[in-house]
């Protein structure tokens, strides 16, 4: 079956939350308690230890093929644009996420600002707080980071909605 990538996260989710659903099912019927003298066959919950085994091989292996479809075509499709696979944009977003984050406060402090002095007795003096940089640059290099990072998030988006690639589940 042809699925985009973003499909494919669909049903990796729906699978997982599968599995999730019969592993809470199975930890409260596997066991259950009966009062002495009860009739145990009438407060037996459902359960086969069979059949839930098999449904959980069933769901791990689709998990798992499925999960492996994703990273070959994560590892093996680059982004437009970029010169990078998916998996690599995938982590250098963080990375460019955190510098834009690091340049926005950059570009935002003062030239110079009078800053408390702690743990100091008060002698009369003064302290300043100066940037060690040019601020004007750091706001140019945010803009520039910034509208990059957006137009990688874009391209990616792009790729995962709209490049098929084939599972077999």
């Amino acid at each position: 079956m042809k699925v985009t990538s973003s499909q494919a996260a669909k049903i990796l989710r729906a699978l997982t939350n599968e599995l999730n659903d019969l592993i809470r099912l199975e930890n409260k019927a596997s066991t259950f308690i009966a009062a002495v003298g009860e009739d145990l066959e009438s407060v037996r919950p459902a359960y086969s230890f069979e059949d839930t085994r098999a449904k959980e091989k069933e769901l791990t292996e689709k998990i798992r093929k499925l999960k492996h479809a994703i990273n070959i075509f994560n590892t093996t499709t680059k982004v437009p644009g970029f010169d990078m696979t998916i998996d690599e944009v995938l982590v250098c977003l963080p990375q460019m996420t955190a510098a834009v984050s690091r340049l926005s406060n950059m570009k935002s402090v003062l030239p110079k600002e009078r800053v408390e002095s702690y743990g100091r007795q008060n002698v009369g003096l003064i302290d300043y707080q100066y940037a060690n940089y040019d601020i004007d640059k750091a706001a140019q290099e945010y803009i520039q980071a910034a509208d990059t990072l957006a137009k990688l998030q874009l391209a990616l988006d792009t790729v995962n909605t709209t490049v098929e690639f084939e599972i077999e589940i």
